[in-house]
């Protein structure tokens, strides 16, 4: 065997090597995502009641309601084409 066929089996062997490596964290990965998965499941199953002080539920509430209060504000800028504290009379 000459030089140029030893090098060209050891480049097939390690394509073979690397492909065999990157179907692993393939299955890795989707094992990952299997977890993440179940994972997601479970926590879709956590009961929305109100309960009082620091909860989740009340902390999206606040969020909610202060999405909805920052868009009557940029509304009510664009309607009367002045500044909200302007039209508000603080300023």
């Amino acid at each position: 065997m000459n030089s140029k066929e030893e090098q060209t089996n050891s480049e097939v062997t390690n394509l073979g090597n690397e492909s065999f490596i990157e179907h692993q964290e393939d299955v890795n990965y989707i094992n990952e995502q299997t977890k993440d998965n179940e994972l997601d499941e479970k926590s879709i199953h956590i009961e929305d009641e109100y309960k009082f002080g620091w909860s989740s539920y009340s902390e999206i509430t606040n969020g909610r309601f202060a999405m909805i209060g920052f868009l009557a504000i940029i509304l009510i800028e664009l309607f009367s084409q002045q500044s909200f504290l302007k039209w508000a009379g603080i300023l």
